[in-house]
C-alpha cells in the first residue's frame, strides 16, 4: 500500500512540475533570436557577454534562427520560452488568436535599410518602382517582409506587382544580390555597411534611426524586443523580472558607452574582419535602441497602422494593443 501511495505522489509531482512549464526556478530558459548576429538584436548576446544573466541567477540559452518568423514559430510550438524579435509579431499573432506580449522593448526603430543593387539604382528610385522586380526579405512572414509590403502598398502597388524572396541576412543576402536573384532588399547591420563599402548597393530607404523611421513610417516603430506568451509570463513572473533586470541593465550600458566600447564586448566572430566598420555602424544606429526597455509612446499604433495596410490577418480585426506589451517588469527593473 505504501508503495502504491508513493507512486501516486510521484506521478502527482511530475504533473505539477510539467504544468509549471519548462523554466521554474533553477532551470534553463531558452530564448530564440531572429538572427543573433544582427546588430538589431545585439542586446541579447551583449547581456550574455556582460554576465548580466548570471548576475540575476539565470541560466539562459540563446539560440538563433535566420528570420524572426522562424523564431516566432519556435515560440508558438512551445520549443522556447521567449523570442528576441520584432514587436509586430505580437499584433499579427493576436489577430490569429494567440496572446503574445513584449516584456522588454529593445528598440524604437527597425534598424533596417532597403538596399537597391547599384546596377538597378537608376531604375528603382522609390517603392513605386518595385513593380516587376524581386525584393529580398529575411523570411516570408518576417518583419522585413511586413515593412516591404507596407512600403509597396502605400506607394500604390498591389501584392502581385512585385515578388519577394526569402534570402536571410549576412552572406546569403549578399550572395542573392551579387547573383542578381534580387534587385533590392531589406537587411540589417553589419550587412548594410558591408554592401555599401563594396559599392554593390545603395540606400533606398533608411530605417536605422528614430528620425528616419518617423519620416518613412509616420511615427516610432518599436521593433526588437523580448516577447513571450502572456500565459507563460503570468506563470513565471519571477523569472521574467530577472530577465527584465538583466536586459534593462544592458540597455543602460549601451546608452552610456560608445559603439567602439560596445563592439569590444562582443565575440570576435560577431564583429568580423573589420572591427572598425562594425563599431562605426553600431555608433551610427545606436539611437534605435531604448535606454530603459520601455515601449515608446504611440509606437504600437504605428505598427498597427503598418500591418493594417496589407496584412489580411490584421485587417478589420479588433486588436487590443494593451495586451501586446507590458511595461510592468522594465518599470520595476528601473
Amino acid at each position: 500500500m505504501n508503495t502504491q501511495v508513493a507512486r501516486v505522489a510521484l506521478a502527482a509531482l511530475v504533473c505539477a512540475l510539467s504544468a509549471a512549464g519548462p523554466a521554474f526556478a533553477g532551470d534553463k530558459i531558452t530564448l530564440m533570436v531572429g538572427g543573433i548576429e544582427k546588430q538589431i538584436y545585439l542586446p541579447a548576446k551583449l547581456t550574455e557577454q556582460l554576465g548580466y544573466f548570471k548576475e540575476q541567477g539565470l541560466d539562459v540559452e540563446l539560440l538563433s534562427q535566420p528570420a524572426g518568423v522562424d523564431a516566432e514559430n519556435e515560440l508558438v510550438a512551445g520549443a522556447v520560452q521567449g523570442v528576441v524579435g520584432f514587436y509586430d509579431h505580437t499584433i499579427d499573432l493576436q489577430a490569429k488568436g494567440k496572446l503574445i506580449e513584449s516584456v522588454v522593448q529593445f528598440s524604437q526603430a527597425p534598424g533596417e535599410v532597403e538596399l537597391v543593387a547599384s546596377r538597378m539604382a537608376n531604375v528603382i528610385k522609390s517603392p513605386a518602382d518595385f513593380k516587376g522586380h524581386t525584393l529580398g526579405v529575411t523570411g516570408l512572414g518576417s518583419s522585413t517582409n511586413f515593412l516591404t509590403q507596407y512600403m509597396a502598398v502605400t506607394a500604390g502597388l498591389k501584392p502581385g506587382d512585385f515578388s519577394v524572396l526569402a534570402v536571410g541576412a549576412g552572406n546569403t543576402f549578399i550572395a542573392a544580390m551579387q547573383q542578381q536573384k534580387i534587385d533590392a532588399g531589406m537587411t540589417t547591420e553589419p550587412t548594410i555597411s558591408q554592401m555599401l563599402k563594396t559599392g554593390e548597393a545603395k540606400v533606398l530607404i533608411d530605417l536605422r534611426t528614430p528620425a528616419t523611421t518617423m519620416a518613412a513610417l509616420g511615427g516610432p516603430y518599436p521593433a526588437a524586443s523580448l516577447y513571450m506568451e502572456k500565459a507563460w509570463v503570468e506563470a513565471h513572473r519571477a523569472e521574467v523580472q530577472k530577465l527584465a533586470n538583466a536586459f534593462v541593465k544592458t540597455l543602460k550600458f549601451m546608452a552610456s558607452h560608445s559603439g567602439e566600447e560596445i563592439a569590444a564586448k562582443m565575440p570576435a566572430d560577431y564583429v568580423g574582419k573589420d572591427p572598425a566598420m562594425y563599431a562605426s555602424a553600431l555608433a551610427a544606429g545606436k539611437s534605435q535602441f531604448t535606454a530603459d526597455g520601455v515601449m515608446p509612446a504611440n509606437g504600437p499604433e504605428t505598427v498597427l497602422k503598418v500591418l493594417s495596410a496589407f496584412d489580411r490577418a490584421v485587417m478589420g480585426k479588433k486588436i487590443d494593443l494593451a495586451k501586446t506589451y507590458t511595461t510592468e517588469f522594465v518599470s520595476a527593473a528601473r
